[in-house]
């Protein structure tokens, strides 16, 4: 059984590019839509560059994102986002 060990406090994403953050240059995120709403996430190289990835997130739902350490993360409305890992 594969369980989530958190690394850091859950924090609010950053709505534009330019407030985008690597969320503590995690490799694995847990992002929690707490709204109703699809929510775009984007996954761009630096804060302020365009974003090179993006997908939809549906409303009320957990996903858990890999990416490198120095990429960062930006949504279409502010959602919750932590720092995890894995266990065994």
């Amino acid at each position: 059984m594969q369980r989530t060990k958190i690394i850091e406090t859950e924090v609010g994403t950053g709505t534009t590019v330019g407030s985008a953050t690597s969320i503590g240059s995690a490799t694995c995120v847990r992002l929690h839509n707490n709204t109703i709403g699809i929510v775009t996430v984007g996954i761009a190289t630096q804060v302020g560059a365009p974003s090179a990835l993006e997908f939809s997130m549906p409303g009320n739902s957990v996903e858990f994102l890999e990416k490198l350490p120095s990429e960062v993360i930006y949504t279409s409305t502010s959602i919750k986002a932590s720092k995890v890992g894995f266990t065994n």
